[in-house]
């Protein structure tokens, strides 16, 4: 595994890059993003093919390459914001320069499709990226709370509560309750993302190792049975049982569907979580959801089942 590198923390001022590396975007999304970034005290610059569009892509391979390329090469540019997820980022693997993220180190943020980016320059550049929400997410108080605190005061502890308002919710959308499989107490490197992006780079050069890691999982709109099938394919690649503890997120809209037989999220997840021996928990404020926090890939964290918290052990940035 490549040494870790931490990219430099954000100032207010400082200019964010705006890339669409996955799915194709629009001009309302693109200026509800502008003006999210520009709420948050920073300036942005848009991706010179930010509003390419090519199928259901961002624009061609070549053109989300040299986008993020330039993003990391612009030295104005401290931070790189995806205005969404989508499709697409797996196939940029292969051609990003590795060796230019790492000699330029920035903020990489997002979530989703994003999950993609994340784990390939974690493996292959070392830098610290972001796994929090894209930059045409409608924030609420608590995601940028915990977004900007991370980006931007680095410290050397910092605990992350989960969401009241995510609580609130599980009265009626039961998905959004917290659970603990296993309860404990457990510490290593975070690293995870989007569940079928995780399963998917299982086996490639690009692959998550979560031996001795706390693993975090997410998912939106899956049946159980492809749950079942992702988690099945990570088990078999690596195996759970050689993780610190695992984390899967609110997975909104994965329960059955339709009238025919099916097993519940819950039960999907205890197939995978219930033989392990180290913390698990479900439900925790990460995800496809308004209230998330955003996890810094590759930097140490501690996971403590019965404070409910998920605890950074070191600065995410320099």
């Amino acid at each position: 595994m490549t040494p870790l590198i931490k990219p430099p923390r954000l100032r207010r001022g400082d200019v964010v890059g705006l890339i669409a590396p996955g799915g194709y975007t629009s001009d309302p999304s693109i200026e509800k993003a502008v003006q999210h970034i520009e709420a948050l005290g920073f300036r942005v610059k848009l991706g010179t093919y930010l509003r390419d569009v090519w199928g259901n892509y961002g624009g061609t391979i070549a053109a989300r390459i040299a986008d993020l390329h330039a993003m990391f090469r612009d030295p104005d540019v401290k931070a790189i914001w995806a205005i969404r997820g989508g499709s697409g980022c797996i196939s940029l693997l292969r051609h990003l320069d590795y060796h230019l993220i790492r000699t330029h180190p920035k903020v990489l943020l997002g979530y989703s499709d994003i999950t993609a980016l994340h784990l390939a320059i974690h493996r292959h550049a070392g830098l610290v990226t972001f796994h929090g929400p894209v930059a045409s997410s409608t924030p609420s108080d608590y995601s940028t709370e915990h977004l900007l605190a991370v980006l931007t005061d680095p410290r050397a502890s910092y605990t992350i509560p989960m969401s009241f308002d995510n609580d609130r919710r599980a009265l009626d959308e039961p998905w959004y309750a917290t659970r603990t499989v296993h309860d404990g107490v457990a510490e290593g490197p975070l690293i995870g993302g989007n569940l079928s992006l995780v399963s998917a780079l299982a086996g490639t050069p690009y692959a998550a190792d979560f031996t001795g890691g706390l693993l975090f999982l997410e998912e939106v709109n899956e049946e159980p049975y492809r749950i079942d099938r992702w988690m099945t394919q990570l088990d078999l690649a690596v195996g759970f049982d050689k993780a610190a503890g695992v984390m899967v997120g609110i997975c909104e809209n994965c329960g059955p569907q339709g009238d025919g037989p099916s097993l519940t999220l819950d039960e999907t997840l205890d197939v995978h979580l219930q033989p392990l021996r180290v913390p698990a928990v479900t439900g925790y404020s990460f995800g496809h959801i308004r209230n998330q926090f955003t996890m810094p890939v590759g930097i140490r964290g501690r996971l403590d089942t019965e404070a409910r918290t998920v605890t950074l052990l070191e600065a995410a940035v320099s």
